[in-house]
C-alpha cells in the first residue's frame, strides 16, 4: 500500500464525502418508453448520438419545451420533438415536468371538459402549458395562471389513450 501525501489525501477524503451528494445517473431509471419529459434549459444540444464525441446536430433553445423520449443508454437520451427532429441529449437536460406546446392555430382553454364549457383563456401557437392531468380526450393545462381543458388532439405533449394524474 502506498502512502498519500496529505493533499492527495485531504483531495481523496473531500471526494469521499461529497459523492452521497453528487447526482447519481442510473443506467435504467425503470420508466416506460416512450414517454414525455420537458427541456431543463433554454440551451439543449441535439446530437447525432449517445455521447459528447458525436457532433451537435440541433441546439433546442425552448426551456420547458415537451420532447418524447425514445430510447436510453446510459445517461444519453434519444428524443424527439414536435417537428419529428430526433437525436441524443444528456439526461440532465431533462426533466419530468410534464408541459404541453400548442400548435398550428389559437387554442381556447374551457373551464370544464366539453365543448360547449365556457372559455377561459386563448393560447396562441408555441405557448408552453403544465401538463396537470388528462383523462379521455380532455387534459387540464395551466398557462400564466389561467387553469382549463383542452383536447389532447390539440397541442403536443401527450400520448392518444394516455391517463396523467
Amino acid at each position: 500500500m502506498r502512502r498519500l501525501r496529505p493533499r492527495r489525501l485531504r483531495a481523496a477524503l473531500l471526494a469521499l464525502l461529497l459523492a452521497p451528494s453528487l447526482p447519481a445517473y442510473a443506467a435504467n431509471e425503470d420508466l416506460p418508453l416512450p414517454r414525455f419529459a420537458s427541456l431543463r434549459s433554454n440551451e439543449v444540444n441535439l446530437r447525432t448520438g449517445p455521447g459528447t464525441n458525436y457532433p451537435v446536430d440541433w441546439v433546442l433553445t425552448r426551456r420547458a419545451m415537451p420532447v418524447e423520449v425514445l430510447a436510453e443508454f446510459d445517461i444519453w437520451r434519444k428524443i424527439r420533438d414536435w417537428q419529428g427532429t430526433v437525436g441524443w441529449v444528456h439526461q440532465s437536460m431533462l426533466t419530468g415536468n410534464r408541459t404541453a406546446l400548442i400548435l398550428a392555430s389559437p387554442r381556447v382553454l374551457r373551464s370544464d371538459p366539453g365543448g360547449g364549457a365556457r372559455p377561459v383563456v386563448r393560447l396562441e401557437p408555441g405557448v408552453i402549458a403544465r401538463l396537470l392531468e388528462c383523462s379521455g380526450e380532455w387534459c387540464r393545462l395551466e398557462a400564466n395562471g389561467y387553469r382549463g381543458w383542452l383536447k389532447r388532439g390539440e397541442f403536443f405533449g401527450v400520448f392518444p389513450n394516455e391517463t396523467v394524474k
